[in-house]
């Protein structure tokens, strides 16, 4: 009796110390499109904030899609975290994720979330070059300030930018010529930088490593990384093109069949919380906030001052497929 006393007050004692250090007792899992870097600090900060861990792999948005789509029938993940907005209404379209509201939905503009829900972004970026000063006077070429100078043959193999049938951020460019130039004349610009372009990369942010390093005169990408960069001294300037740029507004949705569906829409709706916006600034992520008032990072000039290009991401979504196609066709063919 004695012994069986014992084990129940040890049972007890057990039972009432796990809940001071499990309590929120979630896990979540994560496939990011987000880089590595900026998603952990972003995670960790929400792990802190609200107890729940975060499990995360990161995937560009190509093989993220790839990867939902192939699990859709046992989903490993509960969010898709990343990825431009237009990956999301894909997502939608194939039923994939499912849609979720919540208390924040309302406070974002309307270019920033599915109607229905089942997406919402929640950082944006624009578009822009970076080019390594010091490259440039090596090579003696001057400094483009705009989509059309990239054609100059000064810059034959000193280019590097993602490819569209990986990254994003490529379609993003592709999306963005059509818009401003009309389809046709887009792939012909396109393929007529084709010799300025060292390589296509697979992911969204090595042309940034690539440029801060000399690898190329020129790197083209959302602008995170080129403000990062500068932060520790390289010697890269940012340029916004004075054609214009889109800007890249990734999403999050939740995964049809998510196993931790709570402790998803918990990251959701931090993600849209004015402290879950600040974890940019306070992080160094160099991400645009979605919602007005959160304070910027050191470097960054205000959205309102770039010229934008307006393109709409439910087209964007719909002709995702067929452009990258036209691309691999056309473009990298070219190359």
């Amino acid at each position: 009796m004695k012994a069986r006393r014992m084990i129940l007050y040890m049972l007890a004692i057990i039972a009432i110390a796990v809940p001071a250090f499990a309590k929120p007792g979630q896990t979540l899992v994560v496939y990011s499109s987000v880089d590595e870097v900026n998603a952990k600090k972003i995670f960790d900060a929400f792990t802190a904030d609200t107890g729940i861990t975060v499990q995360f792999v990161q995937l560009s948005s190509g093989p993220a899609y790839a990867r939902i789509k192939a699990e859709a029938s046992n989903p490993q993940a509960d969010v898709w975290f990343g990825a431009p907005s237009e990956n999301h209404i894909i997502a939608k379209e194939e039923k994939l994720t499912v849609p979720y509201k919540g208390p924040n939905f309302d406070k974002l503009s309307k270019e920033f979330k599915d109607p229905d829900g089942y997406w919402r972004s929640f950082y944006m970026n624009p578009m822009a070059f970076a080019v390594n000063k010091e490259v440039l006077a090596r090579i003696g070429a001057p400094k483009p300030t705009s989509w059309a100078d990239l054609l100059n043959p000064a810059y034959k193999g000193q280019i590097q930018m993602p490819s569209p049938q990986s990254s994003g951020t490529a379609y993003n460019i592709v999306a963005s010529l059509v818009v401003m130039m009309g389809e046709d004349k887009a792939f012909d610009y396109m393929k007529k930088l084709s010799p300025n372009v060292q390589t296509y990369t697979s992911s969204g942010t090595a042309p940034s490593k690539a440029v801060q390093l000399g690898q190329c005169a020129i790197g083209i990408q959302f602008t995170p990384a080129f403000f990062e960069a500068i932060d520790k001294g390289f010697p890269i300037e940012v340029i916004f093109p004075k054609e214009g740029v889109w800007f890249e507004a990734p999403a999050v949705s939740i995964l049809k069949g998510a196993k931790n569906l709570e402790a998803a829409q918990t990251l959701v709706d931090w993600l849209t919380t004015t402290k879950g916006q600040s974890v940019y600034t306070e992080k160094k992520t160099y991400f645009y906030p979605v919602l007005p008032g959160v304070p910027l990072g050191a470097g960054m000039p205000a959205f309102e001052s770039l010229k934008t290009i307006d393109v709409d991401a439910i087209w964007a979504g719909e002709q995702k497929k067929r452009l990258v196609e036209r691309w691999v066709n056309e473009v990298l063919t070219a190359k």
